[in-house]
């Protein structure tokens, strides 16, 4: 998987609509993935990494509102909800179980270009608003560099994603399965080894970490002074 696409996954019980966007929003340089129900995309939120989640409301079995609900208390993806009912109560329910966005059917392919490339851009600038310290280490997430002591090191695309995700949560541990997902990586040996080359670019003793460690039998966890 190219690791400079935004990946989005689009969850539709419509066969057409679901080939549709697909088609659409890969002419438009995203990787999409598609789900035709709330198991479905539920199976492929744990072991894929997506950057935000189109989703219709009206599915047999869990709705779209339940679904949003449900991964909301679990992690950060945007959703944007589809749905043919327009009424202003669906739309305000649909926000307030923490949905980013919400577009009513019949709806023009290009609005929800615009609407997902807004939501992702937004992301984006939160993400890279600010350099973080660690240490002696100072993270530049915009130009994906660590300084430390005037010594730059650069970081990947996959480094900065792990990042970004433990740095706005230090103390919490991550397991390898956690860490996968946030990074697209699914071997723990390759897990192992991307966390082993930031503490070499973070840590004064990369041997002896103090800020990213291991927490044995559980995975890593982040400490900021």
């Amino acid at each position: 998987m190219e690791n400079n696409k935004s990946h989005i996954l689009i969850v539709d019980d419509d066969n057409g609509i679901r080939n549709l966007l697909k088609d659409y929003l890969s002419q438009n340089d995203y990787i999409v993935s598609t789900a035709e129900n709330a198991n479905q995309a539920k199976e492929k939120l744990n072991y894929l990494k997506f950057d935000i989640m189109i989703l219709d409301v009206m599915m047999p079995g869990q709705n779209g509102y339940e679904l949003t609900k449900e991964i909301k208390k679990q992690m950060k993806i945007p959703i944007i909800l589809l749905t043919a009912k327009g009424e202003v109560e669906n739309r305000i329910k649909g926000l307030e179980l923490g949905a980013d966005d919400y577009l009513g059917k019949p709806f023009e392919p290009k609005e929800l270009l615009l609407r997902v490339k807004n939501i992702i851009d937004k992301n984006a600038k939160l993400d890279l608003k600010s350099i973080h310290s660690i240490g002696k280490a100072k993270i530049d997430l915009n130009k994906m560099t660590v300084n430390v002591n005037e010594k730059f090191k650069k970081i990947n695309n996959t480094e900065k994603k792990v990042l970004i995700e433990m740095l706005a949560n230090p103390g919490k541990t991550y397991s390898r399965e956690e860490i996968g997902k946030i990074s697209g990586i699914s071997q723990e040996r390759s897990i192992d080894v991307m966390i082993t080359r930031l503490r070499q670019k973070i840590e004064k003793d990369p041997k002896n970490p103090k800020y990213l460690q291991t927490i044995r039998g559980s995975g890593y966890v982040l400490w900021i002074e």
